[in-house]
């Protein structure tokens, strides 16, 4: 692909919504974990990736990464939201094209999911998937909206700043656009979603 925005994966949440003794992006999940396995089809894309978490959950990352593509946020910085996170991976990556928001709780994502949703960016400034109407993650933002970007913060700011927009929808055949892991039942359904054959 000529156009190769970079991919953006907010992993810094403290996931307090899903009451098991680890976070969830640590739990096993198809043979990684959940972060392991968002990473892994981010990857496969091969497209650009840098992963946003904190010094607790970097390690998760493990060889798929290097250190130059992960940014370490403290806790401080952690709470101020996805937002703040997403400002802190395209601030990292400033340069890229545009920019692709995938959570790290989203493994089910798959690559050519990622790829369709970067081609609108040529000729959208706001892009995202949708399954059957229903629209999902990732979500892309155009190098244009830069300066707006950098100043996110907060859990809601990404879709205020989608509101401000007009945003394309990118309709896929992959329900793992809706599918990110929030409690241990969304887990256990995303586990019996990946078993399934293909199709």
């Amino acid at each position: 692909m000529r156009f190769r925005p970079t991919i953006v994966v907010p992993a810094a949440g403290q996931g307090r919504r899903f009451g098991g003794t680890s976070h969830k992006l640590e739990q096993p999940f198809d043979g990684s974990t959940v972060l392991g396995c968002t990473l892994r089809h981010a990857i496969a894309s091969q497209l650009p990736v840098v992963l946003v978490t904190t010094a607790a959950l970097a390690p998760l990352a493990g060889e798929l990464l290097a250190k130059r593509d992960i940014v370490v946020l403290d806790e401080a910085q952690a709470a101020r939201g996805m937002g703040a996170s997403i400002a802190a991976g395209v601030s990292e990556r400033s340069g890229a094209s545009g920019w692709l928001v995938l959570p790290g709780d989203m493994p089910l994502v798959q690559p050519a999911t990622l790829l369709a949703v970067a081609g609108a960016l040529e000729q959208h400034a706001v892009a995202y998937a949708q399954h059957r109407g229903r629209a999902g993650h990732p979500v892309a933002f155009a190098a244009e909206l830069y300066s707006e970007i950098i100043q996110l913060h907060g859990d809601d700011s990404p879709r205020r700043l989608m509101l401000r927009y007009p945003a394309h929808g990118v309709e896929v055949d992959d329900g793992g656009i809706l599918m990110g892991v929030d409690t241990t039942a969304d887990l256990e359904a995303m586990r019996r979603a990946a078993s399934q054959p293909a199709g």
